[in-house]
């Protein structure tokens, strides 16, 4: 999901952080040998604890077309994980200059970090996200390419503009979609986890354009109205009227026999229940900042709907009857919090 911060400065393609707050954690102090300084110092440009926002795409994705994981799904994993990165290093290669004055102690404007360096290590990981993608066959080259490509458009050029948004929702549901052509070749079957996980991702990169100076109600009053809306969908059992009333069968109407539904699968209480944390990460954060949408409360919301980002993949997941990876998608939000307290993801 997109992750932008004060300044419309971006992390890489649409983002997830787990556990991450407005502030983020305090920028290190240099201490210790100078090796460590530096792979300190390209933790923070990566923003590696980010990471665990990523595999839930891919996994997502897998489920939706009715496969299970493979080792081609692992290969998906890793391209998406190299075209994210990629986003991270490129982001702060081109924001260089604003950084100088609003965030100094980034790798770049405090030396730790050459931009020659930053802008080849983005190169380099495009190039190994392809190739990974590629190692699975054309389907999944054919959506990794437009996914590296609204990486660097938006990185380059479309965050400061209105397609901005767009472009950081486009990049989340490709990387879904990335998963299911890689296991499958196919993505018609993925498509609406994509467009939801997207519209999800749109939400929260409206919001996160006025987490600076704060703005008007409407956004974040928008994003609430999302973010009930796309409960509703992904916990919507499939073959439910849209009206969501269970009609009786013609023996029940006739009064031969009282209809009887069946009890609910694991599986459905599992989507449940993954969709009623998603509405609850997001719903408070989001009515505050509707109410008062300042700096702070803005951000508290951004902060919010990135961390919602892996129990909509969870609950995407789950509604596809993969219920072992819902829950493996649901246990890397706590090991990315965890992370978040040592290195910062903004």
């Amino acid at each position: 999901m997109p992750r932008e911060r004060p300044g419309g400065r971006p992390d890489g393609f649409p983002a997830a952080t787990p556990g991450d707050t407005a502030a983020g954690p305090a920028p290190h102090t240099r201490t210790g040998s100078p090796g460590r300084h530096r792979v300190r110092a390209w933790a923070e440009l990566l923003r590696l604890p980010a990471l665990f926002t990523v595999p839930g795409d891919a996994l997502a994705g897998t489920a939706a077309s009715g496969a299970r994981p493979t080792s081609r799904t692992l290969l998906a994993i890793a391209s998406s994980l190299c075209l994210y990165e990629a986003g991270m290093a490129l982001n702060d290669w081109a924001d260089r200059d604003v950084d100088a004055v609003e965030r100094p102690h980034r790798p770049l404007p405090s030396g730790r970090i050459r931009p020659t360096a930053a802008l080849t290590a983005a190169g380099a990981l495009t190039g190994a996200g392809l190739a990974l993608a590629a190692g699975t066959g054309r389907p999944a080259l054919a959506v990794a390419a437009p996914l590296a490509a609204t990486v660097w458009a938006y990185d380059l050029g479309l965050k400061r503009t209105p397609a901005g948004p767009l472009a950081m929702g486009a990049a989340r549901s490709l990387d879904l979609l990335l998963g299911a052509a890689a296991t499958t070749g196919r993505t018609r079957e993925a498509l609406p986890s994509a467009a939801l996980l997207g519209t999800h991702t749109l939400a929260v990169t409206t919001v996160s354009r006025q987490e600076a100076q704060g703005g008007p109600h409407l956004p974040p009053l928008a994003a609430l109205a999302t973010t009930a809306l796309l409960t509703r969908l992904v916990t919507r059992r499939p073959g439910t009227p849209a009206d969501g009333r269970r009609h009786a069968t013609p023996r029940a109407r006739t009064g031969l026999r009282p209809a009887r539904w069946p009890d609910p699968e694991p599986g459905v209480l599992l989507t449940t229940a993954l969709g009623a944390v998603y509405a609850a990460t997001t719903a408070r954060p989001y009515f505050h900042a509707t109410l008062n949408p300042s700096p702070p409360l803005t951000q508290r919301a951004v902060g919010a709907g990135i961390r919602a980002t892996i129990p909509l993949q969870a609950t995407l997941t789950a509604r596809s009857r993969g219920t072992a990876t819902a829950l493996l998608i649901t246990a890397l939000a706590p090991l990315g919090a965890r992370f978040a307290k040592k290195v910062s993801v903004t």
